[in-house]
């Protein structure tokens, strides 16, 4: 009887922890079903729209996040140079490229649970499409690195995996009709520094 007693209670306690485990999961790391992918970066156009799926919709809610709908813009998210190697805040990246038609847009690095990461005194937590410096063909390099770089700068401060954000207000890209013949930047990895990967 005892014995009934402790296994019924040992697989319960394993059936609700895996559940809570797998749940937790979801919700930090999977942002739901239908995502965009172009390159190394994906998004999710229908999140914010009644066509979202739970997985999304429990997403924001856990996060806090507000989603853009379709006519407002969209969200891109990178996580892997390219290489296929996670984004490390003790490396060196150039971010370099075009991006699609928007009025307006932004980049910034956020943690694993997309949360900004915290700027450190004197330094600027985001870049967008008005400050940065371009080349004539209206390309331009952003680099990402936690030493001050001349020119487009964004610094990750502190130390781990990180994920860009880059979020485009205003834009064909938010409807089926701006998806064709899509073009983001390129992240690559251009300096390894003390512990870079390591």
């Amino acid at each position: 009887m005892l014995r009934t007693i402790l296994l019924t209670g040992l697989i319960l306690a394993i059936a609700i922890g895996g559940g809570a485990a797998s749940v937790q999961y979801a919700l930090d790391r999977f942002g739901g079903f239908g995502a965009l992918e172009v390159g190394q970066w994906n998004a999710y156009p229908a999140a914010g729209t009644p066509d979202s799926d739970p997985y999304a919709k429990a997403h924001g809610a856990r996060n806090g996040a507000l989603a853009l709908g379709a006519a407002e813009g969209l969200i891109f998210q990178a996580n892997r140079d390219r290489q296929g190697r996670a984004l490390d805040r003790r490396c060196t990246y150039h971010i370099s490229g075009a991006t699609p038609p928007a009025r307006f847009w932004t980049l910034y690095a956020a943690d694993r649970s997309l949360h900004p990461l915290p700027p450190e005194p004197g330094m600027l937590p985001a870049l967008h499409s008005r400050q940065i410096l371009r080349d004539e063909d209206g390309s331009f390099t952003i680099t990402v690195s936690p030493k001050a770089q001349p020119g487009n700068w964004l610094p990750v401060p502190g130390s781990g995996p990180f994920v860009l954000i880059m979020t485009f207000y205003d834009t064909p890209v938010a409807s089926s009709s701006g998806l064709s013949d899509l073009v983001m930047p390129r992240a690559s990895l251009v300096a390894e520094e003390a512990g870079c990967h390591g």
